[in-house]
């Protein structure tokens, strides 16, 4: 034997008290939103206010408590760059991005109908932003609003504000003109993000409004595309095309 030590993740959850490797794991990563933090890490998130953004619900007491737990058990490295903290996975944080696609492809496939209370504006929000394709973006400032139906007053209306280097959700009017607007039910909006129904079936319906010009119209299904779980074929049906 080489001597060689590999670097071990320290088990920080409660214990099962077996040797198989999978009751090991979960003894750290069953904890509620664990994975979830996780997800978001390896999404891209590195600032705890982006990681916030990306977990609505969760509050941020438990969200510092959680990254703090990853951190001490190894899977997070938390490092300061200037005065901003920087949370990125280690190795063994990166190896569980399998684990995340798998636990996404099998939850889009085999999991039942959103419930109303699954339905978040402010992920939808997050989600279409950071899958959006910076090289697709025109020059100069593209703003496209989002009018959601069947929501609280307060969070039916957002803004999308591009640019070839970054994009940002505002929900409150950031002051310039509006190029598109994109108006139609939460559900059905969640809906194409999930790949359960299509843009131009939407458009078809008239379930969802794209207004604008015709160069904006055409460009906002490209924009906002379909998650990264939305070309999962679901058992006994195509994905529709």
């Amino acid at each position: 034997m080489s001597g060689l030590q590999l670097p071990t993740v320290i088990i920080m959850g409660a214990p099962y008290h077996q040797f198989c490797p999978v009751a090991k794991a979960m003894e750290l990563l069953d904890e509620r939103w664990t994975m979830l933090v996780i997800r978001e890490l390896l999404s891209g998130g590195r600032h705890f206010n982006d990681l916030r953004r990306g977990l609505p619900r969760m509050s941020p007491t438990l969200l510092s408590k959680r990254l703090n737990q990853l951190v001490r058990a190894g899977v997070v490295d938390r490092r300061r760059e200037g005065r901003e903290v920087i949370y990125q996975v280690t190795p063994a944080g990166e190896e569980l991005r399998p684990a995340i696609e798998l636990l996404g492809a099998w939850g889009i496939r085999w999991t039942g109908e959103l419930g109303d209370a699954d339905l978040d504006p402010k992920l939808l929000m997050w989600d279409l932003h950071r899958n959006i394709d910076l090289a697709l973006v025109p020059p100069g400032t593209t703003v496209v609003r989002f009018d959601l139906d069947g929501v609280r007053a307060r969070e039916r209306a957002w803004w999308m504000v591009l640019t070839p280097a970054e994009v940002d959700v505002c929900d409150s009017d950031p002051g310039h003109d509006v190029d598109g607007t994109v108006s139609g039910r939460l559900r059905d909006l969640i809906a194409i993000w999930r790949g359960d129904r299509s843009w131009i079936d939407a458009l078809r319906t008239g379930t969802v409004i794209v207004t604008g010009s015709e160069t904006v119209r055409r460009q906002i299904p490209v924009w906002f595309r379909p998650g990264n779980f939305a070309a999962v074929p679901r058992p006994g049906a195509d994905l529709v095309a």
